[in-house]
């Protein structure tokens, strides 16, 4: 999934910190990876109780990864993450 948020500023850091719990950070405001169905409900549930009326999320759900491609123009920033 990708999902990306335009939310005021003062609670921005929240936002990031919700959608890392579930997501890989690819950029300013924007997210991707593989996600359950359980963890999206809480994903959801954190962020509507997060988001006001000048907020919004934009979630993307790909049911298939057959016709995905993947492209990045630059420096990827997803390659800067370490797993242990």
């Amino acid at each position: 999934m990708i999902l990306f948020y335009d939310i005021a500023e003062k609670r921005v850091s929240k936002a990031l910190k919700i959608c890392r719990k579930y997501l890989i950070w690819v950029q300013n405001s924007v997210f991707e990876g593989e996600i359950s169905e359980g963890n999206l409900v809480k994903l959801k549930s954190e962020l509507n109780r997060l988001i006001e009326d000048e907020d919004s999320v934009v979630i993307y759900e790909f049911k298939q990864m057959y016709y995905s491609n993947r492209e990045v123009l630059g420096k990827d920033k997803r390659q800067d993450i370490k797993f242990i």
